[in-house]
């Protein structure tokens, strides 16, 4: 094995913070993402969902500890218990609660709307959270902002943007990207949501139905923003069903305009993934820009 320190070091700390004896190594590795190594992890004959990473990574494991800890205190979606977390020999590991899965049906989708609706009632004064974290292997900043046009431009678009010059898409996006980042406030104009708690990277691989046909929501990258953010992201990989979104009308329908703005939303997402994956995205994000410009233009 590569974990630098072992399993028994990091079984000996996980035992330590739980007040049990877990054993020496895992029963088997589980699929969890690109990421952390993830893996089934008994500590007093209780299974356990434990990622691990190396040390320098270990802030990402600290920031999802913070997202799931703050979404559980809104008491609306079901989140895994986050049982222990810390630093082992070289690695950093997050233990969290192992939940048993099912198909997710149509019940489980209406109650993650219902609930899901109930979370974005959870707000804060100003936009942003107390910490940065990350979206995928991306730093997110969060620094609080009274305004909401201030804060989607400054703290998501400007720094992707930024990062996408570096990795060579200057030609594709940089002036283009310009003339947007002067164009937010034209496609927000007269939009002023509350800050609402949201998950942040609500994709369908972020989301499933446990034994009992409820959903439980993971991988988050917390902030309070436009609870319309949320919702957009769920359109942009598909996955969610129309339970979803009926459901979620029912409790807190979105205002006129939100479909322009899910796009304006999403070109953060898309621009993260050309970030992280290549040219396709970039593509995708000069399709957006332009679409959202003509928009602007009228």
């Amino acid at each position: 094995m590569e974990e630098s320190g072992g399993f028994e070091t990091i079984a000996r700390e996980i035992g330590a913070q739980l007040g049990d004896e877990c054993a020496p190594e895992p029963e088997s590795a589980v699929s969890g993402g690109s990421i952390h190594r993830c893996y089934r992890w008994r500590c007093g004959g209780t299974p356990l969902f434990v990622k691990v990473a190396d040390e320098s990574a270990g802030a990402g494991l600290q920031a999802e500890a913070t997202g799931l800890l703050e979404l559980a205190r809104a008491h609306a979606v079901r989140i895994p218990g986050v049982l222990a977390r810390g630093t082992a020999g070289r690695n950093a590991f997050l233990a969290l609660e192992w939940i048993e899965s099912r198909p997710a049906g149509r019940a489980a989708e209406r109650r993650l709307g219902e609930q899901l609706a109930a979370q974005h009632l959870v707000t804060a004064a100003r936009f942003g959270f107390p910490d940065g974290n990350f979206i995928g292997r991306t730093p997110q900043p969060n620094g609080w902002l009274a305004d909401w046009a201030e804060f989607f431009r400054e703290r998501r678009l400007r720094p992707q943007l930024a990062l996408a010059v570096q990795n060579g898409f200057a030609e594709l996006l940089e002036k283009p990207g310009a003339r947007l980042l002067q164009a937010v406030d034209g496609l927000l104009a007269g939009h002023r949501p509350r800050a609402s708690l949201l998950h942040g990277d609500l994709w369908a691989g972020n989301w499933l139905a446990d034994e009992q046909d409820r959903p439980v929501i993971f991988d988050p990258a917390v902030h309070y923003g436009d609870r319309e953010a949320d919702l957009a992201m769920t359109r942009l990989f598909g996955g969610f069903g129309r339970a979803f979104y009926d459901a979620y009308q029912g409790e807190e329908p979105l205002p006129t305009g939100h479909a322009v703005r899910a796009e304006l939303y999403n070109l953060y997402h898309v621009l993260n993934h050309a970030n992280l994956f290549g040219g396709g995205y970039a593509r995708q994000a000069r399709a957006s820009i332009d679409r959202l410009l003509a928009e602007v233009r009228g």
